[in-house]
C-alpha cells in the first residue's frame, strides 16, 4: 500500500477542540523558550505527546533507568529517526500495518514543525526477527540516532539486542512486555496496565468477588498473571479462576464450571481475557444460556469489546465493562489522520505518533539527551494521541485508560480517562 501523500491543511474542528480542552488543562507552555503560537503548535504540543511536566517543570530523569546511556544530540540541528516497518512479509495485514505507522509519524513530524528537526528513514523488515536485527544494524550504520518500531517482540527484541552496544533506543509497537527491557522500550497497551485500571475500578465501585475465565493459551495465560496480580494489588477479591481449552469443545466443557464458580462464590463480576477474534463470541452465548445473567454478573473484559463495532450487540456482554484509550482523543487523532491522508488510521497508528512526538517534545525542551531511557522515562508523562502515557523503569508503557459500559451497540464511559498522572492512582 502507498504512502498517501500528506495534505497540510488546517486540523479539523474536532482536533482544535480537543487541544483547546487539554491546553486549558495542563497551560499554554514553551517550547526551546517560544511560546507555542497556533493550532498546529497546540496540536504539536498536546494532541502529539509534549511532556506533561514541561509547562513550568523541571523533567524528572528517569529513576530507576541506571546510568544515562545513548546518544547524545544537539536539539538544534537535524536528528535522524528511524522507522522499522513490517512491510516485505507477505501478509496484507504487514503492509497495511506498516503504511498507517508511516502516514502517523510523517504526520507527527509535520505537526512539530519548527519544534524539532526530525529525519525519518523507513526499513522493512519482513515481520522476522532476522530482518528487524539487520534493518537495525543498518539504519544506525546510515546514522539513526533512536529506533522506532519494529511491530513484534520478536522482532523488538532482536533489533534492541543488534544495536545495544551504540546505545541506541528503542521504541517498540509491540504490546508485549517480555520485549521490554535494557534498550528496548514496548509502546503497545499491556495486559497489566489494563488488569490494573479495571481492577482499581472494581475496587472503586465495590464489585466483587470476581472469577476469572481465561484460555489454555500463552496469551491467555499472560492474561491470567496480570490479573491475578492487579486484583491483588486492588484487594478485589479474585474467588476463583477457570481455564478452558482454546476450541469449541473447550469451551463447552468449560462453560457449566465456570457458571457454578459465579453461582458458588456468589461472585458479581465475571473477567473475561478473549475479545471477538477469540472465544469471547461463543463463550458469552453458552454462558447466557447456563443461567450467567449479565444483569446479575457483570462481565468484565481484559482485550477491546469494540473492535469490531457489532462485538458491543453480543447479548451475554450487555453491560459489560473494559477499558480503551481516551475515546475523545482518539476520535481527535482519527479526525487529524483523516484529513491528512482520507482514511481511518490502524488502532497502532497512534504509537508511531507518540513516539515521534515524545522524542520532538524532548528535542524542542532543548535536551541533548532527549534520545535516551533516562529522558523518555521522565516520570511525569507524556500527553499522546490516545491519552497520556508514561514509560516504567521495566521497558513497559502505562496509559491513561478510560472504562466505559456495553449499552446495546454502543461504549459508554463510566469512568473517564485521567489526563494527568498526578493523584490518578497510575
Amino acid at each position: 500500500m502507498p504512502i498517501l501523500p500528506l495534505r497540510h491543511s488546517a486540523a479539523p474542528r474536532g482536533v482544535r477542540a480537543v487541544a483547546r480542552a487539554v491546553l486549558s488543562r495542563f497551560g499554554r507552555g514553551r517550547v526551546g523558550g517560544a511560546r507555542l503560537r497556533g493550532l498546529g503548535a497546540a496540536v504539536a504540543l498536546i494532541g502529539a505527546g509534549m511532556a506533561l511536566g514541561s509547562c513550568g517543570q523541571g523533567v524528572q530523569t528517569g529513576a530507576g533507568f541506571g546510568t544515562v546511556a545513548g546518544p547524545t544530540i544537539d536539539p538544534a540541528g537535524v536528528v535522524a529517526v528511524a522507522l522499522l516497518v513490517p512491510s516485505g512479509s507477505g501478509r496484507s495485514g504487514d503492509l497495511q500495518i506498516a503504511a498507517a505507522l508511516e502516514n502517523a509519524a510523517r504526520l507527527a513530524i509535520a505537526d512539530l514543525g519548527a519544534v524539532a528537526q526530525i529525519e525519518l528513514s523507513v526499513h522493512p523488515t519482513a515481520g522476522t526477527a532476522a530482518s528487524a536485527a539487520a534493518a537495525a544494524q543498518a539504519a544506525v550504520d546510515q546514522g539513526a540516532r533512536l529506533i522506532l518500531g519494529p511491530v513484534y517482540a520478536a522482532e523488538s527484541t532482536a533489533a534492541g539486542a543488534a544495536v545495544a552496544d551504540e546505545g541506541i533506543t528503542v521504541l517498540s509497537f509491540s504490546n508485549n512486555p517480555s520485549a521490554a527491557g535494557g534498550n528496548v522500550v514496548v509502546l503497545g497497551q499491556t495486559f497489566a496496565g489494563t488488569a490494573e485500571r479495571l481492577a482499581r475500578h472494581l475496587a472503586a465501585t465495590a464489585t466483587g468477588p470476581v472469577v476469572l475465565a481465561h484460555p489454555l493459551t500463552e496469551d491467555g495465560e499472560a492474561a491470567r498473571a496480570a490479573v491475578v496480580a492487579a486484583t491483588g494489588r486492588a484487594r478485589v477479591a479474585l474467588v476463583a479462576t477457570e481455564p478452558y481449552a482454546f476450541s469449541h469443545e473447550g469451551v463447552a466443557a468449560a462453560v457449566p464450571r465456570i457458571a457454578e464458580q459465579v453461582r458458588q462464590s456468589g461472585a458479581r463480576a465475571l473477567i473475561l481475557t478473549d475479545d471477538s477474534a477469540g472465544a469471547l463470541p461463543i463463550l458469552s452465548q453458552m454462558l447466557l444460556e447456563a443461567g450467567v445473567d449479565p444483569a446479575m454478573v457483570r462481565m468484565v473484559g481484559l482485550k477491546r469489546w469494540d473492535v469490531p463495532s457489532e462485538t458491543l450487540r453480543l447479548p451475554g456482554i450487555q453491560g459489560g465493562w473494559f477499558a480503551l484509550p481516551d475515546p475523545d482523543l482518539t476520535a481527535a487523532f482519527g479526525a487529524r489522520y483523516a484529513e491528512a491522508y482520507g482514511r481511518a488510521p490502524h488502532p497502532i497508528a497512534g504509537l508511531a505518533y507518540d513516539g515521534i512526538a515524545a522524542v520532538g517534545g524532548l528535542i524542542g525542551q532543548g535536551r541533548s539527551d532527549a534520545l535516551t531511557r533516562a529522558a523518555l522515562g521522565q516520570g511525569t508523562g507524556f500527553a499522546g494521541v490516545n491519552g497520556i502515557f508514561r514509560i516504567l523503569p521495566d521497558g513497559t508503557t502505562e496509559r491513561g485508560l478510560a472504562v466505559v459500559e456495553v449499552a446495546t451497540g454502543r461504549a459508554e464511559i463510566v469512568d473517564p480517562a485521567p489526563r494527568s498522572f498526578a493523584g490518578a492512582g497510575l
